[in-house]
C-alpha cells in the first residue's frame, strides 16, 4: 500500500474541517444553501492556509446530489467520484506549469460542452498569477460571459499580479494566516488519530515554526516520524530543523548584556560545531531578545517553563529597553545582510564581537547631551543605562523648542498633499496578515499622495531609529507596496517621508500635475525644457 503524506491524508473534506477560515466557509455554505453560487471565485492567501482544500470542497458541494447545510455529503456518486479523482467534470490545473495561451484556449473550447455526469463543470486554477499576459486575455472573455454550467475557482498567493479586469469578475475571499491556537488544536487531532505521543511544548514549537500555514505544520510533524518513533518532544523538533537548545541561546544573549566576548564566541562555536544552521541560530537569538523585551514590558510569557522564565526575568532586570531594542535592530539588519553574503559566518562573528563591545554604551547614549554622556562613560555599565533612562524621562535629551518647530514645519509641508485613500484599510490588512511589527510601527503614520503612482508615508510626531530600520527593510517596502497596490487596484510605490527634505520639490509636483493633465486630455503635447 502506497504511503500518503499527512497533509493529504488529513485534507479537509468539509467546510467545517477547514481550520481558521470560518469567515469564508460560513459565507460559502450560505451561498450554497441559498442557491446563489457565483460563476467565478478568487481565493487569496499565504501558503498552506486552505485555499485548495476550500476549492475542492466547494467544487463537490455545488455538484453534490444530497448537500447538507451547504456541505457536500461525500457519499453520493458525484462526491465519491470527485474524491477518487475520477470525475472529469472537476478539472484541477496548476498555472505554474500550464500558463500558456494554448492551455487556456483548451479550456475555452471545453466549456462549450455540457458536463458528463455532474451539474457543473468546475475549473480549479491554482497559482493563477503565473499565467502569461496572453493567457489572462484568453481567460478574460470566458470569465466575463461563462456558460451557465461552468464555475471557475482561482487560487493565488499574489493577487496584485492579476489584471484588474480579472479581479473585477471574481468574488474574492482572503484566507488569513492560521492562528497558533487553531494549528495546535488540529495537530492534537492528527496526533490522536495517528497514535502519536507529542508534548505541549512540541506542539507550541511546531505552530510557531509553521508561521500560520497548516500544511507546513503537518509537514514538520511528519518529518519527526521518519525515524519510526511516535514520541515527539521539543528537543526532537529542534534537532530536526537545526534550532539550537535554549540554554545556548540564553548563554549568548547573557554574554551580549554582560559585554562578555569570550563567553559569546564560545557559546556560538558550540552551537555551530553541533551542525546547527546559522540562520536558525540568528532567528532564535532575535526571538529570545524580543521575548525578554516583552517580559520587561508586560511581565508575561506563555511558551516558556518556570525555570526559563526566571532566567528571562533575570536578564530583563539587568538590561534596559533601549539596549534590547538596539540588539534586535542590529541583528535584524545582520539577518538581511547575510542573505546577500557568501561569508555569512564572518559577518555573524563580527556582529557578535560588536554587540559585546563596551563601546556600545556610547552608541546607546548618543542622544544624551554631552554632559550626561561624559558622566555615563565614566560610570559602570549598569549606571550608564540608568542615566540614559533618567535623562529620557526628564526630557533633557534634546532641545524641545527646536523639535516643536520642526514638527510644525513638517505638518505644514505635508498638508499641501492630498491624503491617501484607504490607508486605514491597508493597516488593517497588515494586522490581519500577521505583519504586527510593520503594523505597530505605522500606527501613528499619515499617508499622502505624492503623485498618481506613489504614496508617501509620513510621521508628523516623528519616528525612532528602531521603527525606521523596520520600515526601511526591503521586505517591508515590498509588503507595503503590495498592500497599497491592492487597495488602489493598480501598481503603486511607497516612499518613507522623514522630513521636509524628503518631500518632492515644487517642480516635481508641477511636472506630475502636467503629465496628469496631458493624460486626461488625451492630446499630443511636447514639453520643451
Amino acid at each position: 500500500m502506497s504511503y500518503t503524506a499527512l497533509y493529504r491524508k488529513f485534507r479537509p473534506q468539509r467546510f467545517d474541517e477547514i481550520v481558521g477560515q470560518e469567515h469564508i466557509t460560513k459565507t460559502l455554505k450560505n451561498q450554497i444553501i441559498a442557491g446563489r453560487v457565483g460563476h467565478a471565485y478568487l481565493f487569496n492567501g499565504g501558503r498552506g492556509t486552505g485555499k485548495t482544500s476550500a476549492a475542492k470542497v466547494l467544487a463537490r458541494a455545488v455538484n453534490c446530489l444530497n448537500p447538507k447545510n451547504g456541505e457536500p455529503c461525500n457519499e453520493c456518486e458525484i462526491c465519491k467520484a470527485a474524491l477518487s479523482g475520477s470525475l472529469t467534470d472537476i478539472v484541477e490545473m496548476d498555472a505554474a506549469s500550464n500558463n500558456s495561451v494554448e492551455d487556456i484556449r483548451s479550456i475555452r473550447e471545453e466549456v462549450n460542452f455540457l458536463p458528463t455526469l455532474a451539474k457543473y463543470r468546475v475549473y480549479i486554477i491554482d497559482e493563477v498569477h503565473m499565467l502569461s499576459t496572453g493567457a489572462f486575455n484568453a481567460l478574460l472573455k470566458t470569465l466575463e460571459e461563462p456558460p451557465a454550467h461552468v464555475k471557475f475557482i482561482l487560487a493565488t498567493t499574489e493577487p496584485q499580479k492579476l489584471p484588474a479586469t480579472i479581479l473585477s469578475r471574481c468574488q474574492r475571499f482572503d484566507f488569513k494566516k492560521i492562528s497558533n491556537a487553531d494549528i495546535i488544536r488540529r495537530l492534537e487531532y492528527v496526533a490522536k488519530e495517528s497514535n502519536i505521543e507529542i508534548t505541549e511544548e512540541a506542539l507550541n514549537l511546531i505552530a510557531i515554526l509553521s508561521e500560520g500555514a497548516m500544511r507546513d505544520a503537518l509537514s514538520i510533524l511528519e518529518r519527526c516520524l521518519q525515524d519510526g518513533e511516535t514520541n515527539i518532544d521539543e528537543n526532537k523538533i529542534k534537532d530536526l530543523v537545526g534550532i539550537p537548545k535554549l540554554t545556548y541561546i540564553h548563554s549568548i544573549v547573557k554574554a551580549f548584556l554582560e559585554y562578555n566576548v569570550d563567553e559569546a564566541i564560545k557559546a556560538v562555536d558550540t552551537v555551530l560545531n553541533e551542525g546547527k544552521d546559522l540562520n536558525n541560530l540568528l532567528w532564535e537569538i532575535i526571538k529570545y531578545v524580543k521575548d525578554i523585551l516583552v517580559y520587561k514590558a508586560t511581565n508575561k510569557l506563555e511558551i516558556y517553563s518556570k525555570e526559563e522564565i526566571e532566567q528571562i526575568k533575570e536578564l530583563a532586570q539587568t538590561s534596559t529597553k533601549e539596549r534590547l531594542l538596539y540588539i534586535i535592530t542590529d541583528l535584524s539588519k545582520l539577518e538581511n545582510d547575510m542573505k546577500w553574503s557568501s561569508q555569512k559566518s564572518i559577518l555573524f562573528q563580527v556582529e557578535i564581537i560588536k554587540l559585546c563591545s563596551e563601546h556600545l554604551i556610547e552608541t546607546v547614549v548618543d542622544t544624551v547631551d554631552k554632559g550626561s554622556a561624559k558622566q555615563a562613560k565614566t560610570a559602570d555599565k549598569t549606571q550608564a543605562n540608568k542615566q540614559y533612562e533618567s535623562n529620557a524621562s526628564t526630557g533633557s535629551i534634546t532641545n524641545t523648542n527646536s523639535k516643536s518647530e520642526n514638527k510644525a514645519n513638517f505638518a505644514q509641508a505635508i498638508s499641501g498633499f492630498g491624503e491617501a485613500k484607504g490607508w486605514k484599510n491597508v493597516l488593517d490588512d497588515l494586522k490581519q496578515n500577521g505583519k504586527i511589527m510593520l503594523y505597530s510601527n505605522l500606527l501613528k503614520s499619515k499617508a499622502i499622495e505624492l503623485n498618481d503612482m506613489t504614496i508617501g508615508i509620513s510621521f508628523p510626531e516623528g519616528i525612532n531609529a528602531f521603527g525606521k530600520s523596520i520600515l526601511e527593510k526591503p521586505e517591508s517596502i515590498i509588503e507595503l507596496s503590495k498592500a497599497v497596490s491592492m487597495e488602489y487596484g493598480k501598481d503603486m510605490k511607497v516612499k518613507i517621508i522623514e522630513n521636509v527634505d524628503s518631500l518632492p520639490k515644487k517642480q516635481e509636483q508641477a511636472d506630475n500635475g502636467l503629465e496628469k493633465m496631458v493624460e486626461e486630455l488625451d492630446i499630443p503635447l511636447n514639453i520643451i525644457e
